[in-house]
């Protein structure tokens, strides 16, 4: 019984980390340690491309471009709930990240200028399935991609320094969730 509960396990953990939505389908706070100043409580989202690059280029630090269907895709609100509104990610952004969101909704509206850069976007990085995390150097160059994975911000942000270590091999791409 042991072995096929954990077997199971494993199952899942693997479809969590390999499966994401596709773009066709339509289907716990962390601890945070008091300090002087208090951590921010949400994170900054842009949503235009050319002001998210433009603020990483000034402030030399990398863009976490985020391909999301926020109100419809199971993993991509997961991740929100699990990494991105928790206060341990919120001040690793600050300091380290310039964040895009790139919203592909069925419920919400956008405009149209959104929704068109939304689609070159998603065409320029092939996505293929949500959520799809670009990590980018403030020049603009894609270093890593990541997805959905357990283990809430801290195993989020392990894989984010793994991928900023390594943006000092030229042209490298890591992709960190799989």
């Amino acid at each position: 019984m042991l072995l096929l509960r954990l077997l199971a396990a494993g199952v899942v953990c693997c479809a969590t980390l390999l499966l994401g939505c596709s773009r066709t389908d339509v289907s716990d706070a962390g601890n945070a340690k008091a300090t002087a100043t208090p951590a921010p409580t949400t994170a900054t989202w842009l949503t235009n491309y050319q002001q998210a690059s433009d603020t990483a280029r000034a402030n030399q630090k990398l863009l976490l471009v985020d391909f999301t269907g926020s109100d419809w895709c199971g993993w991509c609100i997961r991740l929100k709930r699990e990494v991105f509104t928790q206060p341990e990610f919120i001040q690793y952004a600050k300091d380290n990240l310039v964040l895009l969101e790139v919203d592909f909704p069925k419920g919400k509206p956008q405009s149209a200028d959104l929704r068109r850069q939304n689609e070159q976007l998603a065409m320029k990085f092939g996505i293929q399935q949500f959520p799809t995390i670009v990590i980018m150097q403030p020049d603009g160059t894609p270093i890593g991609a990541l997805s959905y994975m357990p283990g809430g911000p801290s195993a989020f942000i392990a894989e984010l320094d793994k991928i900023k270590r390594s943006e000092r091999a030229p042209g490298a791409v890591t992709s960190s969730s799989g």
